[in-house]
């Protein structure tokens, strides 16, 4: 995003982390690992929690579970001769109440250092009872005679990262908020007045100091689904104030398409939705949502032969490799006969097969050209691009939509597609410059999937229902559980299991995974849709849109580790062929309440939509719409349950700004556009300029 325009007064926060005093390179490390750049990434860190601390005279079993803050005095040590053993300082209050402090696996020099036999010591930390002992593991602060006892009696609690430490993230946090400046109010008056919330500045003060206070922490969550709402707005605008090309195609070429069946009521409607932005000067901005099989590819395939049909061509924008070319194939299968020209474009595509792509795009004779984000890269030009269609949204943020908008002289009619269902509240947050349809009936023939919840301990049996499965033609997936943190792990497992099932199935097993080569995993997934392979060990690298008819089982390893809109989406899998399909979910021998409610869920109900709503509860908006990984810029200060109350309102308000309170021109206009900066929504400040 562009800091050349940012205000000056913001100036201070946007320092990098090393402008703030005592943060050296040791510091960095355990900073950058939590995101931490710049004074403004620590002020935005709010605490999670906080500790109540209770200082008391002496000694009381009716303290246990509590902080406690007391004097006692180190009457004793305990070792013991093993290494594993914690090493205890018996020590005592003023009225001789013997307490056990306990130290692990450090060695005990350390504790013998800050407990000198004899010598009073204030400590505080969680007083615990052990059997009939009290006790106190590890205190969080021990302070000498004549050291100064300046505990809070109320705690900040932050995430930290290793070689970070919470009283250090605390004075960081208090660093950066001595550079917060005071800012204009950009909240309307009257909302503000009805909320009862502080001003901005005082808000971010209010939560560092007692996290536990909720108007503050309502007002920062406000302002960044506000700012949120507003460049979305502005995004919206702008496009909308820009000449497009209506498309009016003649209906000759979808005439001649032969449909495996008739389109469903959605889906005609839908289509119907298209023509008619399609038809229109102001560039179409929609997004098509549709559950796993619901038919988005027909609706996207005569989306683009209209866009063929009134003289332009069609561009189709698949986040992978494998997805590209699966589209490939059943879009030239379907228009096998036509007089229609499809093209593919990959990273893979070098030299002479890229050039005569590139030029069959430039002098237009290629009509739908099919690829990944290569399709859009410098050097590939199109004659007269009409209609851009980008599958799997979630990996495709704001920023890269106005990139592609900004690539063409006229911009070309946009359509995204998304096969997460996404609940209404995220789709206001994150689509909110868009129009929607909704693809909410199957079509005919797909048959309802079969979930069964199994625990691992069966594994046995499993196997051995595999072996019938096969034994009787038909063909599996077998996906094996994310491991937390790291990629090499997740493939060792999926190594691992495919290693088992290859002594008992030999090669009739195959194996994907994120870290081979594109034509390595090609080839195998080839060779499953071939049926040379009856069982296809994956890690989550399946979880969309690979299409095998004949593949009626999916195991699911480790299922209580993934979320709801995962599962939903890798069940989704099987169900594409005449066959009835079953998916199972293997979870660990003791799932948590969440896992179990997930499960459950699963096993209750195909339906995306219910799925989505229930995981938004149970999870956060940036696993579900996958933001984590794609660098989308994200909620930070609020929360899903925030966004889902306060979004109505920010969307009102930031509507108000734009069409009643003179835009971005009047008072409260300048204080938004600083706020847009402030939040990092501020792409949408420059499209203010171009539009």
């Amino acid at each position: 995003m562009s800091s050349t325009m940012r205000p000056d007064i913001l100036n201070p926060l946007f320092a990098e982390v090393e402008a703030l005093k005592g943060v050296g390179p040791a510091l960095m490390k355990p900073l950058r690992k939590l995101g931490l750049e710049r004074a403004v990434d620590i002020l935005f860190h709010l605490p999670v929690t906080w500790i109540d601390r209770k200082a008391v005279p002496l000694l009381d079993p009716q303290d246990a579970g509590k902080v406690i803050v007391v004097e006692v005095t180190p009457a004793d040590y305990r070792a013991t001769g093993s290494a594993r053993a914690p090493f205890r300082v018996q020590a005592q209050d003023r009225a001789g109440q013997r307490i056990s402090l306990v130290y692990f696996g450090r060695n005990s020099g350390w504790a013998r250092k800050l407990f000198p036999l004899g010598e009073p010591r204030t400590i505080s930390g969680k007083l615990e009872l052990y059997g009939q002992e009290m006790q106190m593991i590890h205190p969080d602060h021990v302070i000498a005679p004549g050291e100064p006892v300046d505990l809070p009696a109320r705690e900040p609690v932050y995430r930290l990262s290793e070689g970070l430490a919470n009283r250090r993230m605390g004075q960081l946090a208090e660093q950066a908020l001595s550079r917060a400046p005071d800012l204009a109010e950009w909240i309307e008056p009257g909302l503000l007045a009805r909320r009862q919330w502080p001003g901005w500045r005082e808000a971010l003060a209010r939560v560092h100091a007692d996290p536990a206070d909720t108007l503050a922490r309502e007002r920062l969550a406000y302002d960044e689904i506000f700012a949120n709402q507003l460049a979305l707005m502005l995004v919206r605008a702008s496009s909308r104030r820009r000449r497009g090309l209506p498309l009016v195609g003649d209906g000759r070429l979808r005439a001649a398409l032969k449909l495996p069946y008739a389109p469903t009521g959605a889906q005609r409607r839908t289509i119907a939705e298209i023509e008619g932005d399609l038809a229109q000067a102001t560039p179409m901005v929609r997004l098509l949502q549709g559950d796993v099989g619901a038919g988005k590819t027909l609706v996207a395939l005569m989306a683009l032969l209209a866009a063929v049909e009134a003289g332009t061509q069609g561009a189709l924008l698949a986040p992978t490799e494998i997805l590209a070319r699966q589209h490939y194939e059943t879009l030239s299968r379907q228009l096998a006969g036509l007089p229609v020209n499809v093209a593919i474009l990959t990273g893979r595509e070098k030299g002479r097969a890229r050039e005569s792509v590139l030029m069959g795009l430039a002098d237009g004779s290629i009509h739908i050209l099919i690829g990944t984000h290569a399709i859009f890269q410098q050097g590939v030009s199109y004659k007269r691009l009409g209609l851009a269609v980008i599958d799997e949204q979630h990996r495709f943020g704001v920023a890269q939509r106005m990139m592609l908008a900004a690539k063409a002289e006229v911009p070309p009619h946009l359509l995204v597609m998304t096969a997460t269902p996404i609940p209404r509240t995220l789709t206001l947050s994150h689509y909110g410059e868009m129009d929607v349809s909704r693809l909410d009936e199957m079509p005919p023939g797909r048959q309802p999937i079969e979930t069964r919840v199994m625990s691992d301990a069966r594994l046995d049996e499993i196997v051995d229902a595999l072996g019938r499965h096969m034994a009787g033609g038909g063909q599996a997936y077998w996906v094996c559980p994310l491991v937390e943190e790291s990629e090499i792990s997740d493939q060792a497992a999926a190594e691992a299991r495919a290693a088992d099932l290859r002594q008992r199935f030999g090669d009739r097993v195959g194996l994907v995974h994120g870290r081979m080569k594109g034509p390595e995993k090609d080839a195998v997934m080839a060779a499953f849709q071939r049926g040379d392979i009856g069982v296809l060990v994956a890690t989550t690298v399946i979880e969309v849109g690979v299409d095998v008819p004949n593949a009626t089982l999916i195991v699911i390893e480790g299922a209580d580790r993934f979320g709801l809109a995962q599962l939903h989406q890798l069940r989704g899998r099987v169900g594409r062929g005449e066959g009835r399909s079953i998916c199972l979910l293997l979870r660990g021998r003791t799932p948590g309440e969440t896992a179990r409610a997930r499960l459950a869920l699963m096993r209750e109900t195909n339906d995306g939509f219910r799925i989505a709503e229930e995981d938004l509860k149970l999870r956060g908006a940036g696993e579900i719409l996958g933001t984590r990984q794609s660098g989308e810029a994200e909620m930070r200060l609020a929360d899903p349950e925030q966004v889902s109350q306060l979004i109505d309102t920010a969307t009102a308000d930031a509507r108000l700004l734009v069409d009643r309170d003179g835009g971005l021109e009047g008072d409260r206009g300048r204080a938004a556009r600083v706020a847009l900066y402030l939040f990092e929504r501020d792409a949408a400040v420059g499209l203010l300029r171009s539009g």
